[in-house]
């Protein structure tokens, strides 16, 4: 299934199921994604059926989308340098002696950076003049889960998304650290809905691309995940309870504008496409361009 939020004709937000270029509204069955995700496989059978018996559809081009979850309980938990040639770049980038990774790089993004898949990325060059993009696969957790093993953990996954992980650069490197960098309001475009993970056998075969101005820059194609996603959800649950709706940005491959020589940040106007084979498309317009 795939699972979205939108606004209703009362200007609402509320939960539907996408079907090709249609949706079901399903505010009858389910007052939000998170609901929907507490309520486990119970819950997911009863919105099934009611699908199955929905008789009115929206056009999908007449609606605007939210993130699908547009208000989340925690921080969006993030990996780092979780792919070898994104990290080796990163390295490079800073003039820095490339360093192997033994653990996750683990950080995290306000829940008030959440964005709309198709909603413009805010731009204020008097906070940074350095903002970049980050093509990445999030997993949605659906149950509790603490000290998981492989199999605990992938039984854990509700579904997964496509997200930026938008950072500014130079709040990066002026306070030594992800947080402040990749908190800016608006810097975590995610959806346009999440697929329920039944319906992804391989979340390892999903294509990510980043494309600036219909210009590619990331492409995961030859590239793969250092730590895969049984084990960041391993490392995050160690002695910490994961909780249902907790989103996990799984890292970004190579392509990143600041490794670029010269370096090439986002400016008003631009708009970045971020794509996962199977998933969907976000598509953001940098605010300011007019």
């Amino acid at each position: 299934m795939e699972l979205l939020t939108f606004i209703n004709d009362h200007g609402l937000p509320v939960v539907g199921l996408r079907r090709g270029d249609e949706i079901i509204d399903l505010s009858p069955c389910v007052s939000d994604l998170l609901s929907l995700i507490d309520g486990g496989s119970a819950a997911l059978e009863q919105v099934r059926a009611y699908a199955e018996g929905a008789t009115t559809t929206l056009p999908l081009a007449g609606v605007r989308l939210l993130a699908p979850i547009p208000v989340p309980r925690r921080n969006v938990m993030c990996v780092g340098k979780n792919y070898a040639a994104h990290t080796r770049e990163s390295y490079e980038a800073r003039g820095e002696a490339v360093e192997a990774i033994d653990y996750p790089v683990i950080f995290t993004k306000t829940t008030t950076c959440v964005n709309g898949p198709y909603d413009d990325i805010p731009y204020d060059a008097a906070v940074s003049e350095q903002i970049d993009y980050e093509a990445e696969l999030a997993v949605i957790i659906g149950r509790r889960v603490k000290n998981a093993t492989r199999d605990e953990a992938m039984a854990a996954v509700f579904g997964y998304t496509v997200l930026n992980d938008v950072t500014a650069r130079d709040l990066q490197t002026l306070h030594k650290q992800f947080f402040k960098g990749k908190s800016l309001d608006g810097s975590c475009p995610m959806g346009p809905w999440i697929v329920t993970a039944d319906a992804v056998p391989d979340p390892y075969a999903l294509r990510i691309t980043c494309r600036v101005n219909g210009q590619l820059r990331q492409d995961s194609a030859a590239e793969t995940m250092t730590f895969d996603i049984p084990t960041i959800i391993g490392h995050l649950s160690r002695g910490m309870t994961l909780l249902p709706g907790d989103i996990i940005a799984t890292g970004t491959p190579s392509g990143v504008g600041f490794a670029m020589k010269p370096p090439v940040f986002l400016r008003p106007g631009d708009v970045v496409e971020c794509a996962i084979e199977g998933i969907g498309v976000i598509r953001n317009r940098v605010a300011g361009g007019e």
